[in-house]
């Protein structure tokens, strides 16, 4: 094999695949980013057997092969080399190394063979369908942080993807929880996605995704089946495995009769909430809120360090009620809101509470109260 490829690319393609590598492998090819030439292009994968990403760069291919490379160190010397310099990338059949040269830089990198390479073959995928990639991106941010880290609830450790809805207003919706809170956000429809399994994407899928959208003009094509899901984003394939498991009955913790509304400037909010959080312990992390008509009291205590109240003026014409929630997941939720003013919809300090973006309805946050 024998290639040349300008530094820039290769470097944001690999920086690209070799996300994917755990620092730390027992299995030594799992470690390798394998690097194939042929017909004028260069194409890199790397595996954890869950995920698998493989992008395609143009290269000017002398000769076609291909071989396996330690993925992080060749990140590194591809990284450190002068900017604007074409590298030429060698390997002959009879010895087990690559030579990497650009300028007067010569490197080389013991290799494995590309046959021990494993491939994540995905097999038919039954459902295809495009979305915005700012749509997709939107999708994971606002879910994304009510993902479950908890390992022994595997099933809650990725976002929920499937269709929702009715009839006439069919949406693709994406459901995440950790027990203590639960963001969901519905997009259109797209089409092709109708009828699509209901699939829980792992949290590591979610990220990559997330990190490889860098134009959110671009198009995301997704295929899916009941095992495995497929994004392909410009150059750039993921293939994962999914959760295998079964997402819980979300649409039962999802107040529907809250009746004592409060309607906040999302800005104000905030601030107050993460100002009083600064009294609170590690553990506690419980602030408490006071309600009575046209006024929020948010106070703080902590009785190794001592206290914090704030006072803001809030629209709420309601019975007075005192409730209280981890000011870390307020404001986690607080951050989703898109919109200047968030609503909250409440019932009594042992309820859920219900948080929306007061001109948006696509999404919904749901947070459980605490006892202060």
């Amino acid at each position: 094999m024998k290639v040349t490829v300008e530094r820039a690319q290769l470097l944001k393609s690999l920086g690209h695949v070799h996300r994917v590598v755990e620092r730390r492998n027992t299995i030594p090819i799992l470690g390798n980013v394998l690097v194939r030439a042929e017909n004028a292009k260069l194409s890199l994968k790397a595996t954890d057997l869950d995920l698998e990403v493989t992008e395609t760069l143009a290269a000017e291919t002398a000769t076609a092969g291909s071989t396996t490379v330690p993925a992080h160190m060749f990140y590194d010397i591809v990284r450190k080399l002068p900017d604007g310099s074409q590298i030429v990338l060698e390997a002959d059949g009879d010895r087990a190394v690559l030579a990497i040269r650009a300028g007067r830089s010569r490197f080389t990198l013991q290799t494995l063979p590309e046959n021990d390479f494993p491939d994540l073959a995905a097999g038919d995928m039954s459902h295809s369908f495009s979305l915005a990639a700012k749509d997709v991106k939107r999708l994971i941010d606002r879910t994304q942080f009510a993902i479950s880290t908890e390992e022994t609830r595997y099933y809650l450790n990725g976002i929920y993807l499937h269709a929702a809805g009715t009839a006439k207003a069919a949406t693709l919706r994406g459901v995440a929880t950790d027990g203590h809170r639960l963001a969901q956000l519905d997009l259109v429809q797209p089409k092709g996605a109708d009828g699509m399994p209901g699939v829980i994407v792992p949290r590591k899928t979610v990220g990559e995704v997330q990190r490889l959208i860098e134009d959110n003009e671009a198009e995301v094509t997704i295929e899916l089946s009941q095992a495995k899901i497929r994004f392909t984003i410009g150059n750039v394939v993921l293939t994962s495995k999914l959760i295998d498991g079964t997402f819980p009955d979300y649409g039962r913790v999802i107040p529907q009769n809250n009746d004592k509304e409060l309607v906040v400037d999302k800005k104000d909010f905030e601030n107050a909430v993460d100002r009083v959080s600064t009294i609170s312990s590690e553990r506690g992390r419980a602030v408490k809120l006071s309600l009575s008509p046209g006024k929020l009291v948010l106070s703080v205590t902590n009785p190794d360090s001592g206290s914090a109240t704030e006072e803001i003026e809030v629209e709420y014409a309601s019975d007075a009620l005192d409730i209280g929630f981890n000011s870390r997941y307020l404001l986690d939720i607080a951050s989703q809101i898109e919109g200047e003013v968030a609503t909250l919809r409440l019932a009594d300090p042992g309820s859920p509470t219900l948080v929306q973006d007061r001109d948006d309805k696509s999404a919904l946050y749901v947070l459980m109260p605490m006892r202060v």
